[in-house]
């Protein structure tokens, strides 16, 4: 199946898709339903994958796709300059009908409603972003203070390996952190858990409920484009809305 639909409590409003690497265009190593144009895909293939998307998904308008950049910007939308791409890694509206956006392969996309469903977001959470505030950036944005989050699929805690410096500058902002962090089999790395940092940034930040897809990229290139396995690879991606 080439769309994934979350599992979780949010208003029958809101709705949140999930796409994986399949039934698109896109020849190797960027098969097939590859939706980024800055990884060296053929253009046009993106262009007919994007289009795709819209039908496959029923999207009320085209995304806002985004320049993403391991940042902590967060475009509110809708965005009107037709002319350039906005760089920011999550998107925020209160409008309906408003597709926000993010791409990954392998960082973690994370949407957020509110429970009245009149506020949606996406965020891209990398390792970079999580540390800098993005997620708590994104929620800054919203009026409301009752919010649901769901993380959608990104790298697993049995494969995401990173160094001495990373565990350290996440433990530096919050001791609980290192909860995060098991000893890889290589010596001086670890195996970070994406879901947890980010879980724990939500909570901090205010959102209690937070629901998983518990989709490993890394471990699933079948299914999913993963960066840190395949090196040249696409981009799937994820996008909320509300009607």
């Amino acid at each position: 199946m080439s769309l994934l639909l979350p599992e979780w409590s949010a208003p029958k409003n809101i709705n949140v898709v999930s796409t994986t690497r399949l039934d698109g265009v896109s020849k190797a190593p960027f098969s097939s339903l590859n939706l980024g144009d800055h990884v060296g895909d053929n253009h046009n293939d993106v262009v007919l994958n994007r289009e795709k998307l819209i039908t496959l998904a029923q999207l009320p308008t085209a995304p806002t796709w985004l320049n993403q950049i391991h940042s902590t910007i967060v475009l509110t939308l809708p965005y009107t300059d037709s002319e350039s791409i906005p760089s920011a890694d999550a998107a925020y509206t209160n409008q309906a009908n408003q597709v926000c956006c993010v791409m990954t392969a392998d960082c973690l996309p994370v949407v957020i409603c509110n429970k009245e469903g009149t506020e949606v977001a996406a965020a891209h959470a990398g390792w970079r972003g999580l540390l800098d505030g993005v997620l708590e950036n994104t929620i800054q944005h919203f009026t409301s203070n009752e919010l649901i989050a769901w993380c959608g699929p990104a790298i697993g805690p049995d494969a995401f390996e990173v160094g001495e410096e990373v565990k350290a500058l996440f433990c530096e902002k919050d001791p609980e952190a290192s909860k995060a962090f098991k000893p890889s089999q290589n010596s001086g790395k670890w195996l970070a858990n994406l879901e947890l940092l980010a879980t724990q940034r939500l909570y901090n930040a205010g959102v209690k409920e937070i629901h998983y897809s518990n989709l490993c990229t890394y471990s699933n290139t079948e299914q999913f484009f993963s960066y840190r396995k395949e090196g040249d690879t696409g981009r799937q991606a994820t996008l909320i809305w509300f009607e």
